[in-house]
């Protein structure tokens, strides 16, 4: 059985009023009888997708993957929707020339959600949620949900990051534009010190300003650390357990509600 994540939510008392059982359901450990039960209660199924790619010299190169899939655990838990084994490579040949990083072309990030899904819809899922831990996936994932929905007459689907559920200005990773350009940053950093302090090096912990810019560029022609961001020295543990409880609590309440949506009347 999956240890949950560290948190300081009360997941019994969330799971019991959004329908888990305080305990996430892994699609890799059911067994295929189990599938057709947990399939058939709610139909939906939530894919994280993540990146391994570098994260500056403090942090470890599964920094999106890993606070994506402790988030899906930690939904899952409470909500009681299925959670797939992460797609833990994205596209991240934005990192340039840096050392370490693994990247899908985008469109292989689309053809391995279009092989995914037909196999879950094989199982009878018929709600999908991909749930992104890194930015720069969104544009393969948004046409690989709607490819889905053009597909397919009767699934509902929808991509979102972990952090979609609260508002962006909510967010304090001490970025100061509207466009919250960031990397490896005091937000990532404080969140990696909850989760997994034994893979962050604050000894090696640099910043790098942020700017507000129009374009978008390559992180190596940006930064020679690969992070962008402010006061990342100070980032701290507590403050990252203040963050993932939030998006914990954000995304399952928004989850929990979505695949109980009535659907809408047809017009035609």
């Amino acid at each position: 059985m999956t240890t949950l994540p560290p948190t300081g939510l009360d997941i019994p008392a969330l799971a019991a009023e959004l329908g888990g059982t305080g305990a996430p359901v892994l699609w890799e450990e059911l067994d295929w009888p189990s599938v057709l039960d947990v399939v058939g209660a709610l139909r939906a199924a939530v894919v994280p997708v993540g990146a391994i790619e570098q994260h500056g010299p403090h942090l470890p190169l599964n920094v999106d993957t890993e606070i994506d899939t402790a988030v899906a655990h930690a939904v899952s838990a409470i909500t009681g929707i299925p959670v797939l084994p992460p797609v833990a490579v994205g596209v991240s040949g934005s990192h340039g020339d840096f050392p370490g990083t693994l990247t899908y072309r985008p469109e292989t990030l689309v053809a391995v959600m279009e092989d995914l899904t037909d196999s879950l819809y094989r199982s009878g899922v018929r709600q999908f949620v991909f749930l992104s831990g890194h930015i720069w996936n969104s544009g393969a994932l948004d046409v690989a949900i709607e490819k889905l929905r053009t597909r397919y007459d009767d699934v509902r689907a929808r991509s979102i990051g972990y952090v979609t559920m609260y508002p962006g200005p909510e967010v304090d990773g001490h970025v100061r534009y509207g466009r919250a350009l960031m990397h490896a940053n005091y937000f990532e950093t404080s969140v990696m010190l909850h989760l997994r302090p034994e893979l962050v090096r604050m000894d090696r912990a640099v910043s790098h300003r942020d700017v507000d810019s129009f374009w978008d560029y390559r992180m190596d022609q940006v930064s020679d650390s690969g992070v962008w961001g402010n006061d990342v020295t100070e980032a701290d543990a507590e403050h990252g357990r203040a963050e993932f409880d939030r998006c914990v609590e954000r995304t399952a309440r928004a989850l929990a509600a979505a695949v109980r949506e009535p659907e809408p009347e047809r017009t035609r």
